[in-house]
């Protein structure tokens, strides 16, 4: 009789890596920064005091903040550069702070974004000349998460990427595509907007707030998606914030909603609980430009949600590598390790 055959053991079920580090898509753009004397008048001259080169673009700018910050997790970016020298700058610098880059598309049919940035030295006021360039032709179809195993993916900036901010005859853009899919695949998702005027500003935002875990807007962007004057007579109303941070909430943001201004911030998680946290009291004499602030903000955040930091640690800093920021009049050389950031509202306190 012959023997019987054993079966072959059944392969081990095994679990999928758990999910870690930062996925940042959408603007990657090359800031030509300029320091001015002063912001001139129509047809009036202004002196240039100095100029470089450097990162813009939300995604481009957390993802640069976090390596700089000393963030152990694996940084990655998606999005479309033109085939041009700038884009080679752009794969250079994300090679020289480990960034991954392989979701970097070359296009030979625009050129690389780019952004004349003026900040006026002494105030740090900042003005901004853009070429849209390759970012407008960015599409949801060009983001793909199936092989991705980034815990957060940070998406930027609305209102800034033509094709993605269109409205379909759903009512839905292709960034609320872009971050729908993102979330069935498993991310957690945060985005981010830029202050332009666009009368479709509060329609385009809100096509994506139901596909949100996490929301990044300044005051003057809270304003016009939720209608509330968040500052009055120059003064920012905290109170006024916080009615702001809540309707963001009701608006379906999923788990928080952060409102930042050079003040502080503001946020409002699922359960309506609110949290304040004013800025660092960094003295003027230390301030060389305010490109960046913002997106060194949302870097210092999400680091601090992405190792599972409290809310309030998280805005602590926020706030702190925003303020490191301002001591450099580039998007993100200013920004210094984490310690080093928290260091800062440590030596300097903080406002309030």
């Amino acid at each position: 009789m012959a023997a019987k055959k054993k079966k072959a053991p059944k392969p081990e079920k095994t679990e999928p890596p758990e999910r870690n580090g930062i996925l940042a898509g959408g603007n990657f753009i090359v800031d030509h920064v300029k320091v001015v004397d002063h912001y001139p008048e129509q047809e009036m001259l202004a002196s240039i005091l100095s100029e470089s080169m450097s990162n813009g673009g939300g995604p481009y700018n957390v993802l640069k903040d976090l390596s700089l910050m000393g963030a152990k997790f694996p940084l990655s970016a998606v999005g479309l550069l033109g085939d041009d020298e700038a884009a080679r700058w752009i794969l250079d610098d994300c090679s020289r702070h480990e960034i991954d880059t392989s979701r970097l598309r070359l296009t030979s049919q625009s050129p690389t974004s780019y952004t004349d940035a003026y900040t006026v030295r002494g105030t740090g006021r900042r003005t901004f000349f853009h070429q849209r360039g390759a970012n407008a032709l960015l599409r949801h179809e060009d983001f793909d998460f199936s092989k991705t195993r980034a815990k957060i993916f940070h998406f930027g900036y609305f209102l800034l990427l033509d094709a993605l901010d269109r409205v379909d005859d759903n009512g839905r853009t292709g960034a609320s595509r872009v971050l729908q899919a993102a979330g069935e695949a498993g991310l957690i998702t945060s985005a981010d907007a830029v202050s332009t005027e666009n009368e479709r500003f509060a329609e385009v935002i809100k096509s994506s707030l139901p596909y949100l875990n996490y929301l990044f807007l300044n005051e003057i962007e809270t304003g016009r998606v939720t209608g509330l004057r968040l500052r009055q007579g120059g003064e920012i109303q905290w109170s006024v914030c916080e009615d702001a941070a809540r309707a963001l909430i009701g608006f379906s943001v999923k788990n928080l909603a952060v409102i930042h201004f050079p003040e502080g911030t503001v946020a409002c998680n699922s359960d309506g609980q609110i949290f304040r946290q004013h800025a660092t009291a960094l003295p003027e004499t230390a301030l060389r430009g305010a490109s960046g602030a913002g997106d060194a903000f949302a870097a210092g955040v999400l680091y601090g949600l992405h190792e599972n930091w409290s809310i309030e640690q998280s805005l602590k800093l926020g706030v702190c590598a925003a303020a490191a920021c301002l001591g450099h009049p580039s998007t993100s050389e200013g920004v210094f390790p984490v310690e080093e950031c928290l260091a800062i509202g440590e030596e300097y306190g903080y406002r309030g």
